[in-house]
């Protein structure tokens, strides 16, 4: 039994009528009066264990949207409920909790939860608890059940508003707009008439000699390549850049990337590793691709330890023994990669052809533009120092035949895309 408010202030007032007659006989007999009440009201308030609760609704919601979850509620006793229902759940999944409740006997209803989750992952309802309210509403029947229920919380996809355009540039190479490459590792197009400049590997001799001029073949960019995908997931990861984890710019980034290859025909693979392998997705069918990348990418969080790199290598070169296209979302922090990366990034460049991203910070640009005073000159020196590092990490994998994309935060997804364009333009893929 719950003791609600209105009890505490009929006592109240029946303390004060006690102390006008200034005895205690008085006192008992309008505490006994009250005490009676308050159980004859908790006594005939509908029963709270008789309720069947169902739930249904939403399994995923994207970060920054909202969803919703619906609790039904049969009520087969004869009184009517009126109360209250909370609905608990995670503090993160921003859940309304408490609603009114009124269920005339023998009928239902349905309670809706509304949630704005905060963060990422798999949020999990607590225990429903009911108060159904007697008929003065002095006291209350209560009690709580579980009513399982789990909803992931997906990552936001914000570089989404960038696809059309890279579409539309992927068209331009193969399609509506159409942009012929010559050279190596492209598909056949069409035969065309030798212009002076062209490379004379793409010389066709044999229709040259069927005609009385010398024809070229056009290529296009190719379909059906493989990208794989490495999100780090290591310590690096965990830094904040513009109020957001290094590791959630660089899943927007891998999302778009992932989208645009998908819509060219190419096939994407996914690894998150560490110091372990957190996610692998692995030979998926370009419908289920995207769907599952998102669906993993939703319980990623950053672990506070190095990756490792051996085991980056290692599982490379176990799913992909081809030639392909690996993109790492890593940082350029010149102690990390020069102690795990750039001591295997011969062996990895000699099998693949390599697409370096990282989220520089646009506060360290600041910093080292910053004159006015003598501490400003200070953190000066810093930023240029770390500028300069990572200008040097980012030569040293050019040197190996990397590519390497260093961009702020909202301009890292579109550069990662351009990048992935120009290495299809130009047949590297």
């Amino acid at each position: 039994m719950a003791i609600t408010g209105r009890a505490a202030l009929v006592a109240l007032l029946g303390t004060l009528a006690a102390l006008a007659f200034r005895t205690t006989t008085a006192l008992l007999v309008i505490d006994g009066c009250i005490v009676a009440v308050v159980v004859a009201d908790a006594a005939l308030a509908a029963s709270v264990r008789e309720l069947q609760i169902s739930r249904s609704g939403d399994t995923r919601i994207v970060l920054g949207q909202q969803g919703v979850t619906t609790l039904a509620i049969v009520n087969p006793g004869g009184r009517q409920l009126r109360g209250v229902l909370r609905d608990s759940w995670q503090p993160s999944a921003g859940a309304s909790e408490r609603t009114a409740l009124r269920v005339t006997g023998g009928g239902h209803a349905d309670v809706t939860t509304t949630m704005a989750p905060t963060r990422r992952g798999d949020k999990s309802a607590g225990r429903v608890t009911v108060r159904s309210l007697g008929p003065l509403g002095l006291a209350a029947r209560q009690g709580s059940r579980a009513v399982p229920w789990t909803i992931r919380v997906l990552p936001p996809f914000l570089s989404r508003r960038h696809l059309p355009e890279k579409l539309a540039m992927l068209r331009q190479l193969d399609g509506q707009h159409r942009s012929l490459i010559r050279g190596q590792g492209s598909e056949f197009d069409s035969l065309r008439g030798y212009v002076i400049g062209d490379d004379v590997r793409s010389i066709d001799w044999r229709s040259s000699a069927r005609r009385s001029d010398i024809v070229v073949r056009t290529w296009r960019p190719e379909r059906d390549r493989r990208i794989v995908i490495v999100l780090d997931t290591g310590r690096t990861s965990a830094g904040r850049v513009a109020g957001l984890p290094r590791l959630d710019t660089a899943m927007d980034a891998a999302l778009l990337l992932a989208a645009l290859a998908l819509r060219a025909g190419d096939r994407v693979d996914l690894l998150a590793i560490d110091r372990r392998v957190r996610v692998r997705i692995v030979g998926a069918s370009r419908t289920e691709a995207l769907p599952l990348m998102t669906d993993a990418m939703a319980l990623l969080d950053p672990e506070l330890a190095e990756s490792d790199h051996d085991l980056v290598a290692s599982t490379l070169l176990t799913i992909a023994r081809q030639r392909c296209l690996v993109v790492l979302l890593t940082d350029l922090n010149s102690t990390a990669l020069e102690l795990g990366l750039l001591p295997r990034i011969g062996l990895l460049a000699s099998r693949y052809q390599l697409l370096v991203a990282a989220t520089a910070d646009p506060r360290v640009t600041e910093l080292a533009a910053a004159r006015d005073d003598p501490a400003a000159v200070y953190a000066a020196a810093a930023a240029e120092r770390a500028v300069a590092d990572r200008a040097r990490v980012a030569g040293l994998l050019r040197m190996h035949g990397a590519t390497v994309v260093d961009a702020a935060p909202d301009q890292l997804a579109p550069a990662l895309a351009d990048a992935y364009l120009m290495l299809k333009a130009a047949g590297r893929l």
